[in-house]
């Protein structure tokens, strides 16, 4: 299958190397170079699109792949605004169902044994991530990014996999308040963010940061049977009973979420089986998830500014 990759930044590349790991003909083309005339033009041989660009700039490529009936994979967040999350989900429409929205946590082995978990216990919930943001790669500045710009970037849209996570646990949920923290040199860019949910009978967190020292990432689930701690950047994952904890050996190979999302992509777009992962993101199937994320970034209110120096 011969498969074009717009978009050459770290996830575009690993796209593409995934994709030629996979056996299909992939180009990788990049949008500063090529612009919106190089990637309507490279279209024309492709079979399929995945859209590895910045969040703001992403509904024409969209828009062109579908109309010439092309799957496509789609980077996270689909959108960040309400509005352009219905107009991608008109537009794309007829090829919805053989394409995907980049939300490769579902692959891991951790989100798998929750979602398959009896979770009607559970009355509460906190999901945390975060990172010291200038920590993150070699020769790579947070203020060159598409993560600095106010319209698509901030760490509430760029670390969104723990709301997909909670919308894919908990459906229905509804987003109640949304407290952000701003930068005097980043205006309308979030670097910490604590997203608060409900649904009947459910309250719980969603919170992000770019600040913290060590990465951290986690999940406490508390329900009158069972409490569920899953530590995913320590990979240490326990459910505690009335009868004590227990801990679950769930190892992960980071690249093989991807691989494995990649593999689906791919059966997807071919019309083949695809590996029958209940949570595979297809993307008229994600439609929820990215609504909750726009809501959420539409919702933030900035309540301070850190004084952090960000390069």
């Amino acid at each position: 299958m011969r498969v074009l990759v717009i978009g050459s930044g770290s996830i575009g590349r690993r796209h593409h190397d995934n994709l030629q790991a996979l056996g299909a003909s992939s180009r990788l083309l990049s949008w500063r170079e090529g612009g919106i005339g190089g990637a309507l033009a490279a279209m024309t041989e492709a079979q399929a699109v995945v859209i590895a660009t910045a969040t703001d700039i992403r509904l024409p490529l969209i828009e062109a792949a579908a109309a010439r009936g092309l799957p496509i994979y789609v980077e996270k967040p689909l959108a960040f605004r309400p509005d352009e999350v219905e107009a991608i989900a008109d537009i794309a429409a007829p090829v919805a169902d053989r394409s995907m929205l980049g939300l490769m946590m579902r692959y891991h082995p951790a989100v798998r044994a929750l979602a398959e978990s009896d979770l009607s216990d559970i009355f509460q919930f906190a999901l945390t991530i975060g990172h010291d943001v200038t920590q993150w790669r070699q020769n790579w500045r947070f203020s060159e990014s598409y993560a600095a710009k106010g319209l698509g970037g901030g760490v509430l849209l760029d670390l969104c996999h723990e709301l997909d996570l909670a919308a894919c646990l908990f459906p229905g949920l509804e987003v109640t308040r949304v407290e952000s923290l701003g930068h005097p040199a980043f205006p309308g860019v979030d670097f910490a963010s604590r997203v608060s949910l409900r649904r009947p009978g459910l309250v719980g967190d969603v919170s992000m940061d770019y600040l913290t020292p060590l990465l951290h990432r986690r999940t406490t689930l508390r329900g009158t049977e069972r409490m569920h701690d899953f530590d995913f950047a320590a990979q240490g994952y326990q459910v505690t009973e009335a009868s004590g904890p227990r801990q679950l050996d769930l190892p992960l190979e980071r690249n093989a979420m991807f691989l494995d999302a990649m593999r689906d992509f791919l059966a997807l777009a071919s019309g083949s089986p695809t590996s029958g992962n209940p949570l595979m993101p297809r993307l008229d199937l994600c439609l929820p998830s990215a609504r909750l994320v726009a809501q959420a970034w539409e919702m933030r209110s900035f309540i301070g500014e850190i004084t952090k120096e960000i390069p």
